[in-house]
């Protein structure tokens, strides 16, 4: 299958380079030059516009920063140039109105389109152990199902347009949350004298469990290798977990949704950011606690 891959970052480099692996042709584009060159050296073949990448595609897959970026592509350069008969996957995490906006634009003009956000991290897109949750209709996810199996572990349809989107937000803001939490018992257990080993030990296996604590431990030298082994680099940055916690505050104020913990992770997660940890790993917010 040719497949057009637009986005070429952290996440959208990896997918792309597992779309070759399982056999597809991937016409890839990325403004970044660096992403360009390191999509070749994964077997893609590079295009420097996105209507050359999505010339006679089968399908296209996008990864793109936020939901202005994936309307204004879509518009202007793959609606009417891509083949109709092309399936339109958007990885990206945005809005769930931009996200069915830009499916109906599609939709209208003879498309079949899916909202498929993603969850797992760098790690994930690289190894192929994404989980994606999919928006859009059963022929829609039918047909996009086999295309994202080549780069997760988990193709979940959540159901209509913008679903994946409301999936996406929901959990983030989960994680989001409880990410801050279990640093702060972390943290509060250090100064109560426990040895954060055996805090974790019981922790882990008692009612306190949670992914940020099991698979994602905000404490060096404690549980699975994570990011807090490295610095608090790599994995999932700060300011892309404050975007996700912007996009749920903004779902949960359009539909009257009371997300009093949500709204506090978003507050802390602002202030991280605010002072120069942007690009740190969200569980490095245990070093401001």
């Amino acid at each position: 299958m040719k497949v057009a891959f637009i986005g070429l970052g952290n996440m959208g480099g990896g997918m792309a380079a597992n779309l070759v692996k399982a056999g597809h042709a991937v016409h890839a584009f990325d403004l970044n030059e660096e992403a360009l060159a390191r999509a070749a050296e994964n077997g893609c073949a590079t295009y420097t516009s996105v209507r050359e990448a999505v010339s006679g595609a089968d399908a296209v897959v996008s990864m793109l920063p936020n939901g202005a970026i994936v309307q204004d592509v879509f518009a202007a350069d793959v609606v009417g140039h891509a083949p109709q008969s092309a399936l339109l996957l958007d990885c990206s995490t945005i809005d769930v109105d931009t996200a069915r906006s830009v499916e109906s634009t599609a939709r209208s003009a003879g498309y079949e389109m899916v909202d498929a956000p993603v969850s797992g991290g760098i790690a994930a897109a690289n190894g192929g152990t994404l989980t994606f949750m999919v928006g859009g209709s059963d022929a829609a996810f039918a047909k996009a199902e086999p295309i994202l199996s080549t780069m997760g572990k988990a193709v979940i349809h959540a159901g209509g347009s913008g679903a994946g989107q409301a999936a996406k937000i929901c959990n983030n803001m989960i994680l989001g949350a409880t990410m801050i939490a279990t640093c702060e018992a972390f943290a509060m257990a250090e100064k109560l004298g426990l040895d954060l080993q055996t805090f974790y030990d019981i922790s882990s296996k008692a009612s306190g469990q949670s992914w940020s604590m099991t698979s994602y431990c905000p404490v060096p030298g404690v549980g699975p290798q994570s990011p807090a082994d490295n610095g608090y680099q790599g994995g999932f940055a700060a300011a892309l977990m404050l975007k996700d916690l912007k996009l749920a505050m903004e779902a949960a104020q359009s539909v009257g949704a009371k997300v009093p913990m949500g709204a506090r992770a978003e507050e802390l997660y602002q202030a991280f950011c605010a002072a120069d940890h942007g690009g740190t790993d969200f569980s490095g917010i245990i070093n401001t606690l």
